[in-house]
């Protein structure tokens, strides 16, 4: 699985070659999120450019890191290669932000990687999802959007 490997090469070939493939770090999807093309992704990991990501849900503060302190926070906090669930749209991890992607991406597909907690003295409070957004396009599918999700207050 090319997020577990960090191979964002793999990944840049999976990217819809037109529309990129949109970060969102919640299940609220937005026009605001980050969109980064094929080509962009092969470097996104050495980029050292801080980029705004959004908010943290519950403080508000600036999601403001790099591509690679996100993809730790927000992307890959979990192994998602190994997850407890999967889901073919069904929503597994709910919590009290409102999830939108089948809206934001009406021609789209999405596979959910879920864990429902990750501490049992949290008893789920720490659950985690990562969804993966794919469109078809010219008979394949592509990534369109990689949304995380976790429990928010």
């Amino acid at each position: 699985w090319a997020l577990k490997q960090k191979d964002m090469e793999t990944l840049s070939q999976l990217v819809h070659p037109h529309k990129g493939v949109r970060f969102s770090p919640y299940a609220y999807v937005t026009n605001e999120d980050l969109v980064f093309r094929s080509a962009d992704m092969k470097n996104l990991m050495r980029d050292q450019a801080v980029r705004n990501w959004g908010d943290f849900d519950g403080t508000g503060r600036p999601i403001n890191l790099t591509f690679a302190a996100y993809f730790e926070r927000l992307i890959y906090d979990a192994d998602f290669a190994r997850p407890q669930q999967v889901g073919c749209n069904t929503v597994l991890g709910r919590g009290n932000t409102i999830n939108n992607i089948a809206a934001f991406y009406p021609n789209a597909i999405f596979i959910e990687y879920h864990f429902e907690g990750m501490d049992p003295q949290q008893a789920g409070m720490d659950w985690r999802s990562l969804r993966l957004v794919l469109e078809e396009h010219e008979d394949a599918w592509y990534l369109v959007g990689i949304v995380h999700d976790e429990w928010t207050i």
